[in-house]
């Protein structure tokens, strides 16, 4: 197989993740997300929850500088860093899946490129977390709310395009039509018909 990246942009409680890791075992590529920060861990000499308190978190406009193209802000290196282990990965020629991470703009220039955002309705979304976390409706969507916040802010802090808005991606699909399985069946014959 030639090489094949697969991004995945997703709301919150979408199954954006499942699906992505159905795709990363369809297509028999590794799957990057949190083990990102392992590997960046690893390469720093440093543990991985010191990464984790500055990942997917837009650097703060208050007390972050930038002079002549430094920063002194310690969330937008961490994003810098994954984003150029990813380049560095695709550079290589390596095929793989990866969720989140401004992928679709941060790989944009890579042929073999094929990005999705995954959403869901609400209720939909909600339910699925509520099963998931074992929570009220109520707490499901304030957090579907919180992180999706969060996401969007991250995702336009570093790129031109907004997050989840369908002219940056190749395929943005309602997981809640079709359900999780017929989803992943319907994104698989996609991304097929794109590498014959």
């Amino acid at each position: 197989m030639e090489q094949l990246i697969i991004s995945v942009g997703r709301e919150f409680g979408s199954g954006g993740h499942v699906i992505a890791e159905a795709l990363s075992k369809k297509f028999n590529i590794p799957l990057y997300d949190d083990n990102l920060i392992t590997e960046l861990a690893d390469k720093l000499g440093l543990s991985a929850d010191v990464i984790e308190k500055y990942n997917e978190r837009p650097k703060h406009r208050i007390v972050s500088r930038t002079v002549r193209g430094y920063s002194n802000s310690i969330e937008e290196h961490i994003a810098q860093m994954q984003f150029d282990i990813l380049k560095k990965k695709a550079s290589e020629g390596e095929s793989f899946v990866v969720v989140g991470r401004c992928a679709e703009t941060v790989l944009k220039d890579y042929p073999s490129l094929i990005s999705l955002f995954i959403l869901a309705d609400k209720d939909v979304k909600a339910e699925r977390i509520m099963k998931i976390k074992d929570i009220s409706k109520e707490k499901a969507e304030a957090l579907m709310e919180k992180k999706d916040k969060k996401r969007k802010y991250y995702h336009n802090s570093y790129c031109a395009g907004k997050w989840g808005d369908s002219r940056n991606y190749d395929l943005c699909v309602n997981s809640s039509r079709l359900g999780i399985e017929r989803t992943v069946d319907f994104i698989e014959s996609y991304i097929k018909e794109r590498i014959k």
